[in-house]
């Protein structure tokens, strides 16, 4: 049955962990003061959507039964108070929802806090943008907030092929810096297209990179986008005294020996901390207004997978991510 529109929306419920979603009829939420009310044109899927679906993000605080999806793109319908910077018809994206106690994008309309969203570029679909937010304000928090990212540095980011990593990789040729990344052979065209250099770390050890392209020293800066063993890689590929390592999974027990005899520096990024807690939200719609900059000028561009799937496919797209077949980011198309 067909939704009315002016008092519910369709939206993909998830009722328990691991389990298939139910597409239901819920009410639409109407927009509070200082949020805007969007009409949601596409949902972007992230490996942190798939690890909420199955029940493996305690992080992210997830109450069942919810709406799931972090981020989206769509047009403003409605305006709450006090709301200045957007008005009725403005096309945005944002991460928006999905954690804590926060609906999700897997639907046809969200609310969201205006400080989280910003303005889409012209230049790219709907679809590009949904697939943005969480993987541009991940890679911007570590290279920008964390390490102040400056021309001419040295930076070896790990897993440059990935949803992060492609798009670290593309800020930091964008803000001047020699950029390296980690890769298998099959992505190094592309590496290269982006202004970067591949290194195959199938064929060469932690060492062997290290000497090869910094001549011993290491690298000044290093973005580990994997964690797990990469994130003890880091710890070793870094320069003595003035490096810096950011890990975006920074999980687990690792030995922080090699860091300290390097005495360099060691940061962590968590980027749903500011929809968790309410604090610091204006930042992440300032990084989305510098993404939206960088998406104009054709300094980052995204991949996405040829394929884009409906509300009703949702399932079939969450399992092609859990394949790790994608050829690209994920995105739900939220509307027919």
């Amino acid at each position: 049955m067909k939704s009315d529109r002016n008092t519910t929306m369709k939206a993909l419920i998830t009722e328990e962990f691991g389990k298939p979603f139910i597409m239901k009829d819920i009410d639409l939420p109407k927009p509070k003061e200082h949020q805007v009310l969007i009409k949601i044109k596409a949902a972007g899927l992230n490996p942190l959507d798939l690890k909420i679906k199955n029940g493996q993000a305690a992080h992210a605080q997830v109450k069942l039964p919810a709406v799931l999806g972090i981020d989206m793109s769509g047009i403003v319908v409605e305006t709450g108070k006090n709301v200045n910077d957007f008005k009725v018809g403005d096309e945005v994206f944002g991460m928006v929802g999905g954690i804590g106690n926060h609906q999700g994008t897997l639907a046809e309309y969200i609310t969201a806090d205006a400080d989280h969203i910003s303005l889409k570029p012209k230049n790219i679909s709907f679809q590009e943008a949904a697939a943005i937010p969480l993987i541009f304000i991940t890679a911007w928090e570590a290279l920008v907030d964390q390490i102040n990212i400056q021309p001419d540095q040295t930076v070896l980011i790990h897993g440059g092929a990935g949803g992060v990593g492609h798009i670290a990789v593309q800020i930091a040729v964008a803000k001047g810096a020699k950029v390296y990344t980690t890769v298998q052979s099959g992505s190094s065209e592309q590496i290269r297209k982006y202004g970067a250099e591949p290194i195959d770390y199938t064929v060469l050890s932690v060492d062997q990179y290290v000497l090869q392209y910094t001549n011993g020293p290491g690298f000044d800066a290093v973005v580990d986008t994997v964690g797990g063993n990469v994130l003890d890689d880091s710890f070793r590929a870094v320069k003595q005294y003035t490096g810096h390592v950011v890990s975006i999974l920074g999980w687990g027990t690792h030995s922080l020996a090699p860091l300290s005899f390097r005495n360099a520096k060691y940061s962590g990024v968590f980027t749903l901390y500011p929809l968790l807690s309410g604090e610091l939200k204006r930042h992440h719609g300032d990084i989305l207004k510098e993404a939206a900059l960088l998406l104009e000028t054709g300094k980052v561009k995204i991949k996405l997978h040829p394929q884009s799937y409906s509300l009703e496919q949702a399932d079939t797209a969450y399992s092609l991510l859990e394949s790790g077949k994608a050829s690209g980011k994920i995105v739900i198309c939220c509307e027919k």
